[in-house]
């Protein structure tokens, strides 16, 4: 697998960077066929830093329904994987700089 196609987004929310400042952690969502030693490389190389730790889990899809014109809409949302990065002390990843 291409290292570019490993990573697909960051997680940027406030329960994320909570963890950011306090553990020095970033979330990502990554491919479903990636493996830890695929993000840590691919991290290591996109973002200059050294990744410490990584950790993974599959998030399940989620039944949504809701109510149109039409009457009740159902479906689902896709499954994902998340990757828990943790760089090492004193190093840091801006996830604003290319904004």
């Amino acid at each position: 697998m291409k290292l570019s196609d490993v990573l697909i987004k960051p997680v940027v929310s406030e329960k994320v960077n909570k963890a950011t400042e306090k553990f020095n952690r970033y979330y990502f969502i990554v491919d479903k066929k990636a493996n830890k030693l695929e993000i840590k490389k691919a991290v290591e190389e996109f973002y200059g830093v050294t990744v410490a730790e990584v950790n993974t889990a599959v998030m399940p899809g989620k039944a949504k329904q809701r109510f149109t014109k039409a009457g009740f809409v159902a479906g689902k949302k896709p499954s994902y994987k998340k990757a828990i990065i943790t760089v090492t002390k004193g190093e840091a990843i801006d996830l604003y700089a290319n904004m």
